[in-house]
């Protein structure tokens, strides 16, 4: 018998997708057989058991996300609350109406098709319907294996838990669509990971993470009807299975676009590509936000990629610290696939993508078509939209602005300097042309690019160098091994480094800072005459200033979940100290500038007894940070 609970009594389960959608009838064999790693034909769902942990205890709990479901703070009696949420968010017990089941999906990851891929770390809890009429899917991730678990244990760690708890609401505060998570429970069992994939396991705690979403089905959720792909030889497990398309249509379009359904109920065709357009639509304005916010995913295969436009799937992602466009979050990322400047172009692949596998219920060309007309045009506005924000352009919209744009990251990355911060300080740019505060001005920004030690830590060659010139001679002896062995853009990037390290070392810190100094000073110029630009006919200089300002502080960041800073809370926590993830999570919740009169900085109040490698959030990260590496 389940344990009855308090706090989360009211929370009411309807699970309409379970109703609407194929599920798997149960395999014959004891109950272990339900997580015993097999094909799921024929099926989007198969029902699925989470397995105990010893000890379940309670990292964290994000109060707005747990608002979603309609549940107030925590009751007075704290250490009580705490116990029933570990008991009910590790899946140690089940509420009340909840009916686990795993997800079937497939997938190209890293550009090729991969097959039948399915929640294998992560279990479909059920709906939770509110007073107000909203309708959330509950989920698990670490809750145990699956028939989608393959070779794995279906769990989760501390680090990688923490990791995606604290940025799917950090994510949220700034403002860019995305999934939630309510909940980070750990626990005393344990599972061997080899963090590196370096030949160095070692144990390390369970993890949970209450995952909230209007729903978790994906791009690659169409794609368990591919047939055999001609790259891999991979097919999807219901080939052929045109009708459970159709179900899986209707039931996405009817629950989650129904105005898109009631304005198209007679023509199936033309609702299909009324959807296809507003999920494209909906993709470029999410990964325009990433762009503005500096963030890079690490893992966009077709299987992390929300039906609804939302970032899902937190792995190895990271924010930008030192702008570089060529930026890979992920080490295991070898080819750079998912750099932060390529995120755009593959976001519209994977659409293409989806297109193929809606497939005969919208024609290709049809799909094709709306994918060639919406997603540049559509990524292309909301990105500058954003961009002229960030920059306090309030009331001009000037097809230069782009040049400005360009011209600005590209001295970004001339200089080094850092993206949140950089951003952030141009609200305090001085707009008159003689004013006393420009040298000022000049120098905190100085501040933010690279020190030469940065710059030649980043640029250190990661190969040992008679490795480099053995690889560079099987180029030129034998180039059509050395093509089939895929490493002609990781030689490019390597000789990229040597060269660039040459030239550090010949380079004085003085040189480097009359360098940066004469970049920004000739942006700075431009920036300058744009403004004076939108100033003109404001009529009231003193209020365009104040909106600008505004403005400004409302669309640039000053904090975001750097990884330095994740590493510090998950550190603490593995030493059993929550208070850091706890800590971070209320900082992430008010992202942007705190005005006079304002609720108090949330770093303010930091506690005292701070590691003496933690800095104030809000600083250009430490050189030790450059060191972390995430796969």
């Amino acid at each position: 018998m389940e344990p009855a609970p308090c706090w989360l009594a009211g929370l009411r389960f309807d699970n309409r997708a379970l109703r609407a959608l194929p599920v798997e009838a149960p395999p014959p064999g004891p109950e272990g057989a339900q997580s015993a790693p097999r094909p799921v034909p024929g099926a989007c769902f198969t029902r699925v058991r989470p397995t105990p942990l010893r000890q379940p205890r309670l990292v964290a709990l994000s109060e707005p996300a747990l608002a979603l479901l309609g549940l107030g703070a925590p009751p007075a009696r704290e250490a009580e609350a705490e116990a029933e949420a570990a008991l009910f968010f590790s899946g140690n017990a089940l509420l009340p109406g909840a009916e686990p089941a795993a997800h079937c999906y497939c997938g190209h990851q890293f550009g090729q098709f991969a097959g039948q891929l399915g929640d294998g770390a992560a279990m479909y809890l059920g709906e939770v319907c509110t007073a107000t009429g909203e309708r959330w899917e509950l989920q698990l991730k670490g809750a145990g294996p699956t028939p989608f678990s393959r070779q794995a244990d279906g769990r989760k760690v501390l680090r990688s838990s923490i990791r995606e708890f604290l940025c799917s609401e950090a994510m949220f505060h700034l403002g860019v669509p995305t999934t939630r998570a309510g909940a980070c429970v750990t626990s005393e069992s344990t599972v061997v990971r080899d963090v590196f994939y370096d030949g160095n396991p070692k144990y390390e705690q369970c993890t949970v993470v209450l995952r909230i979403a209007s729903t978790f089905i994906r791009f690659g959720s169409f794609e368990i009807f591919k047939s055999a792909d001609e790259h891999t030889g991979r097919a999807g497990p219901s080939v052929g299975r045109n009708d459970i398309r159709v179900q899986l249509l209707d039931y996405v379009i009817s629950s989650f676009y129904p105005e898109i359904q009631a304005a198209h109920a007679s023509d199936r065709v033309q609702r299909n590509a009324a959807f296809f357009r507003e999920v494209t639509r909906r993709t470029a304005w999410m990964v325009a936000e990433w762009q503005c916010v500096g963030f890079c995913h690490g893992v966009l295969n077709t299987d992390n990629m929300s039906i609804l436009g939302l970032t899902i799937d937190y792995g190895p992602f990271g924010f930008l610290d030192r702008y570089d466009p060529d930026h890979v979050c992920n080490a295991s990322d070898n080819t750079g696939r998912y750099a932060y400047s390529k995120q755009p172009e593959v976001c519209k692949w994977n659409l293409q993508k989806l297109a193929e596998a809606l497939q005969p219920e919208l024609p290709l060309e049809l799909g094709e078509a709306i994918l060639a007309e919406e997603f540049d045009a559509e990524f292309q506005r909301h990105y500058m939209q954003k961009m002229r924000r960030k920059l306090g352009l309030v009331r001009l919209e000037l097809e230069e602005d782009k040049a400005l744009v360009s011209k600005l990251l590209e001295t970004m990355h001339l200089t080094g300097a850092d993206f949140t911060n950089t951003f952030f300080l141009l609200s305090s740019f001085p707009v008159e042309l003689e004013s006393p505060g420009l040298a000022e001005f000049l120098a905190r920004l100085m501040e933010q690019c690279a020190s030469l030690e940065e710059l030649r830590l980043a640029f250190r060659p990661q190969m040992d160098p008679r490795q480099l010139s053995m690889m560079l001679m099987l180029a030129q002896s034998n180039p059509q091994l050395f093509a089939l062995m895929g490493t002609r853009a990781g030689i490019a990037r390597e000789l990229e480094r040597v060269e660039q390290q040459s030239r550090l070392e010949q380079l004085s810190m003085a040189e480097l800072q009359s360098r940066n100094q004469g970049h920004w000073a000739d942006w700075l110029q431009a920036y300058r005459a744009r403004l004076d630009k939108d100033l003109e006919g404001a009529g009231d200089a003193a209020a365009w200033q104040a909106e600008r300002v505004r403005v400004m502080h409302a669309s640039n960041p000053k904090y975001v979940l750097r990884n330095y800073i994740a590493q510090n809370a998950i550190e603490a926590a593995e030493r059993g100290d929550f208070s850091e993830v706890r800590r971070v999570l209320k900082l992430l919740e008010n992202p942007y500038h705190c005005e006079a009169g304002a609720a108090t900085d949330p770093e303010a109040t930091e506690a005292n007894g701070a590691d003496s490698r933690q800095r104030s959030y809000s600083s250009k990260p430490p050189l030790w940070a450059a060191e972390l590496c995430v796969t």
